[in-house]
């Protein structure tokens, strides 16, 4: 089992950028699917992003292409989400997952000026 743990996140103007990470610990990413999500006050938890950890393939969900980065940092077992360009409909709750079952607790992105 992995535990994830999501950090970077807070307050931004619209127009600016957010790193988000995500690190594993109990066991490495290594084969895992690590995923994106957020979840928006009183709306469904929603699908951002999708690294493939040993491919390294990625998948956006429209709204964050050509905006958002998910990278992976093999010796740091971490995967980012670089967020450029924030919109303040980019507001909510962001969730790192692991293997499509493991989550993180979340952390606050507000976009607002």
């Amino acid at each position: 089992q992995v535990q994830v743990v999501e950090s970077g996140g807070g307050l931004v103007q619209p127009g600016g950028s957010l790193r988000l990470s995500c690190v594993a610990s109990g066991r490495a990413f290594a084969g895992y699917s690590v995923v994106w999500f957020r979840q928006a006050a009183g709306k469904e938890r929603d699908f951002v992003a999708h690294i493939n950890w040993d491919s390294g393939r990625t998948y956006y969900v429209d709204s964050a292409k050509g905006r958002f980065t998910i990278s992976r940092d093999r010796a740091k077992n971490t995967v980012s989400l670089q967020m450029n360009n924030l919109k303040p409909e980019d507001t909510a709750i962001y969730y790192c997952n692991a293997q499509w079952k493991f989550w993180g607790e979340g952390i606050s992105v507000t976009v607002s000026s």
